[in-house]
């Protein structure tokens, strides 16, 4: 089964939501903002797609960061983990887990080939 991690007021969210009810692919969201984050699962996430993916330098959250607050994130991957577990909205939304590994971001024809995938 896939999993979609993010929160739920967010328009990629609502992309993604949309996109995979039409392709009648089931699910299970976990609300981050809600439920938080477990540092294991953003480490599986920077493990599997770097941090360049799963950071989300264009939000309005890491702005707010001060630069001292942003190169302390940036100083090691323990020192990410813990920011991106604490300001979960500097995750990239969504992340998608398959079978297959991870999808960060709305990707339309990435989750289309999910369809394809399971009909093969």
């Amino acid at each position: 089964m896939l999993r979609i991690y993010g929160i739920k007021n967010c328009n990629s969210m609502k992309k993604a939501f949309d996109l995979l009810n039409e392709l009648g692919l089931s699910y299970e969201f976990h609300d981050y903002k809600k439920q938080g984050i477990a540092a294991e699962c953003v480490k599986s996430w920077l493990d599997a797609l770097g941090q360049d993916v799963v950071l989300n330098k264009k939000g309005t959250t890491w702005r707010k960061l001060s630069a001292e607050e942003q190169q302390t994130a940036l100083a090691s991957e323990d020192h990410l983990v813990q920011a991106l577990t604490t300001h979960t909205s500097l995750i990239k939304r969504p992340i998608l887990q398959t079978a297959d590994g991870f999808i960060a971001g709305f990707d339309e024809a990435a989750y289309r080939a999910l369809v394809e995938e399971k009909q093969d």
